[in-house]
């Protein structure tokens, strides 16, 4: 089963657009949800973008996220997770079998004793997205966080991948003044490089 959404996107804001595909993606069954997010993991883990990174931050699973726990047995690079605190993202290591909490937003995360990552040691940011569009731009959850994330400095320059399912990979979506494209986008069918 495929899922197609009969609306034209350029014809909503951001708030409806969000709506939508959150919607679409929450009706989703759970085996083909589990299916579709195999196979990203798959696309990622055939990537030389992952395979030759050392430090890659990453996002566990929440609202039907593609799934990307897998990579995470990964033991030739060191994961970092997100915690939110007030406007911003602190990164912290974690392993397998450390404990996480639950954040502000019921999205599970690394304790704040947890060792923090210091950004110069980041090689590769995998970031959950509502959708992206063939331009890298990507559609959040409209709290801001890795706008602001990528606007700093010690950050512009990382690279990025956005990860959505296909039917949330768009030909265009609103943009603002502070949005930042990404490098790549990946969804179960193909992982597309910017440059």
């Amino acid at each position: 089963m495929s899922y197609y959404l009969n609306v034209d996107n350029r014809q909503l804001n951001k708030a409806e657009l969000r709506r939508t595909l959150l919607k679409a993606r929450q009706s989703m069954p759970i085996w083909e949800w589990r299916e579709k997010s195999d196979r990203i993991c798959t696309q990622l883990q055939t990537s030389i973008l992952l395979t030759q990174a050392r430090t890659v931050l990453a996002y566990f699973s929440f609202r039907q996220e593609p799934d990307i726990s897998p990579l995470f047995a990964n033991t030739n690079c060191r994961w970092g997770f997100p915690r939110c605190v007030g406007k911003s993202l602190y990164w912290h290591s974690w392993e397998p079998n450390d404990a996480l909490q639950i954040g502000a937003y019921g999205i599970p995360e690394p304790h704040a004793n947890a060792p923090q990552i210091n950004p110069a040691k980041v090689d590769l940011v995998l970031i959950p997205s509502v959708a992206c569009d063939y331009q890298g731009y990507r559609l959040g959850y409209g709290g801001g966080y890795y706008d602001r994330l990528l606007s700093s400095p010690e950050w512009a320059e990382k690279l990025t991948i956005g990860i959505v399912f296909d039917f949330a990979y768009l030909s265009q979506i609103p943009i603002e003044s502070w949005d930042k494209p990404l490098q790549a986008i990946v969804t179960e069918t193909n992982l597309t490089y910017k440059g």
